[in-house]
């Protein structure tokens, strides 16, 4: 395990099982421990301006999944790119660095993973964020639709269709739509992400997952289930005007968590972008009690 330290972050690689997971890690051991988990495009560089507002409450750890950032991202022919393969490379992860019992901050991509971790071991969640993290099939949008294309016919068309999302305007369109203020958004987070989608064989692997997140909409009973059976402290922070992951999948925690709590902020997808203050505020508010 190797470690860089800049602004009371470090900068660390943790050996799983062979797989070199990177992650950032913030904070003072000791204190409740924090998971915070990515989704797509990005990688835990989406987290840079929430860790600050969390860091002197809790200890942070903030993986990029396998596939994403600095994490390593094998051939597809000797990793298979699902998301219960990531989920599993990121539950032995938190095993590796000692990360018990913790809460889950869980965004896009990242609640799927989350959620699988939930439902394996219930005992280790203390509590769980979602941020315009769905689990309900009311909250897709008819965003998903060439992507439910795909599902049900996963032909090279409909493959070759579904590279639109992996383009550079694409990327920074899910930063800014639904943004009351363009110039709020740091071209930062995107261009990353883009550099990242531009690695030679990226494209393949997104694809892969596209296609695997059926799987994901496949568990929504069993999530749902855990839910109901554990009830789980949950806050739900999401940005409204989601073109993904629409208010009904948030207000539907509540159905299954009646304790739950829902906050909505007047932004899009990725809401930290604009909303990181308030978004800080309401965890250390929630995780406080």
């Amino acid at each position: 395990m190797s470690a860089k330290t800049t602004s009371a972050v470090q900068y660390k690689t943790a050996d799983v099982d062979g797989f070199k997971v990177f992650y950032r890690e913030a904070g003072k051991k000791g204190a409740p421990k924090l998971l915070l988990l990515h989704g797509f495009p990005s990688a835990g560089h989406m987290f840079r301006d929430l860790i600050p507002l969390l860091r002197d409450h809790f200890h942070i750890v903030v993986p990029d999944l396998p596939g994403f950032g600095q994490s390593d991202m094998p051939p597809r022919e000797g990793f298979k790119y699902t998301f219960d393969h990531i989920a599993g490379v990121i539950e032995r992860f938190t095993e590796v660095i000692g990360f018990d019992r913790f809460a889950v901050y869980v965004f896009d991509y990242g609640a799927p993973t989350g959620f699988r971790l939930a439902m394996r071991h219930p005992e280790r969640i203390t509590a769980i964020i979602s941020q315009n993290g769905n689990a309900y099939e009311e909250g897709l949008s008819e965003g998903w639709n060439p992507i439910r294309a795909y599902w049900q016919d996963p032909s090279v068309e409909n493959r070759s269709g579904l590279r639109a999302f992996l383009a550079p305007e694409t990327t920074r369109w899910q930063y800014t739509h639904g943004v009351t203020d363009e110039t709020a958004v740091s071209p930062d987070g995107y261009s990353l992400d883009n550099f990242y989608l531009a690695r030679p064989g990226a494209d393949e692997i997104q694809l892969d997952l596209f296609g695997d997140y059926k799987s994901n909409v496949a568990l929504y009973p069993a999530f749902q289930d855990y839910f109901r059976t554990h009830k789980p402290p949950l806050l739900a922070v999401w940005g409204k005007n989601d073109p993904f992951f629409l208010p009904p999948g948030a207000e539907a925690f509540k159905r299954d968590i009646p304790d739950a709590v829902v906050r909505f902020f007047d932004t899009g997808h990725f809401a930290l972008e604009t909303h990181a203050q308030e978004i800080g505020q309401a965890i250390r508010e929630f995780l406080r009690r």
